[in-house]
């Protein structure tokens, strides 16, 4: 369910009832039954919406108006919409660690996540910088990619949450090549047999031949493209990241390798960030997320758009194996 504070209670209940997600998977919520309520009155449908606490999601029934909640109980009825709150960042890992375990277990096929907020993760004892880190640690894996989709382009980032400096240190072909494979298997997962995948460079112009920057492209990009062409990966580049995403939103590149975060960030959000879909690649469970964070200045208004979260389930259920049930 993510910070109750936030939107993603108000996401949810419209997302988990909309006619895509029931005509695609059976949606479980863990989180906070009464939370939900709050949030169903908020948007004016209490009436049609009836929160069930189940003890499992094999307890799970569905019938319309119906949501189905593991309900952790760890919000206080008065949490405030819009503020920060370490009792709500506990919450949220807690809510994330049970998903995880029911995911393992294969209680669950995928896991869709709301937003967190980091400050009061952290506030809580948490120190992660987000959902990719945490599930990360929780699965017992020691590396893992962040993907953003949304209908017009697909990026895969080679690093996310660490300063610009230690970006540029991070990336090594290994690296670098590790994240193209991760890439290409999520793409082939979702359908694309044979993507192409254009890679961004580093510099400005991806260098121009080294006239800027001090040869990052060669030194640490061009190393790991030759290793996975040679395995029949279609990666191509270094590519000047300020054409790169004009060129796959017209089609040419079926996904983008952005070696920082903002250059894969920024150009998602301005194409499609109401149906974007953040999802880690390289766990051992299916994970996506919304692309958009907690949305304090607008939590408890009633007024955030659900279109991420029904992408993000859609997203989720289409690369879930199905139970055999």
């Amino acid at each position: 369910m993510g910070d109750g504070a936030g939107i993603g209670p108000e996401v949810i209940v419209p997302a988990v009832l909309h006619p895509d997600t029931l005509a695609r998977c059976r949606p479980v919520v863990i989180g906070d039954a009464e939370r939900l309520r709050q949030a169903a009155g908020l948007l004016g449908g209490e009436s049609e919406v009836d929160v069930v606490p189940v003890k499992a999601p094999a307890e799970a029934e569905f019938t319309p108006g119906r949501i189905n909640v593991v309900d952790l109980a760890l919000l206080p009825a008065d949490l405030p919409w819009g503020r920060l709150s370490p009792v709500a960042g506990d919450a949220a890992y807690q809510f994330v660690r049970v998903a995880a375990e029911l995911a393992q277990a294969g209680a669950v096929q995928g896991i869709c996540t709301a937003p967190l907020n980091k400050e009061a993760l952290h506030a809580a004892g948490h120190l992660y910088p987000g959902h990719t880190e945490l599930l990360a640690k929780l699965t017992g894996v020691d590396e893992v990619s962040m993907m953003l989709s949304t209908p017009t382009v697909k990026v895969i980032h080679v690093t996310t949450h660490i300063g610009l400096i230690d970006a540029v240190h991070r990336i090594e072909p290994g690296l670098v090549a590790r994240t193209v494979r991760r890439g290409h298997e999520a793409m082939v997962r979702a359908g694309v047999p044979a993507p192409v995948i254009g890679v961004c460079g580093i510099n400005p112009h991806a260098g121009e031949n080294g006239l800027f920057g001090y040869g990052e492209e060669e030194e640490k990009i061009v190393p790991a493209l030759e290793e996975v062409r040679a395995e029949g990966i279609d990666a191509r580049g270094p590519l000047p990241a300020d054409t790169a995403f004009f060129l796959a939103g017209r089609g040419d590149y079926d996904l983008i390798v952005a070696m920082y975060h903002d250059q894969g960030h920024g150009p998602v959000k301005v194409l499609g960030l109401e149906a974007g879909v953040n999802l880690t690649v390289g766990l051992p469970v299916i994970r996506t997320s919304v692309d958009h964070g907690t949305a304090f200045d607008i939590a408890g208004t009633g007024t955030a758009d659900a279109g991420s979260m029904v992408e993000a389930l859609r997203q989720a259920a289409e690369m879930a194996t199905r139970p055999a049930d």
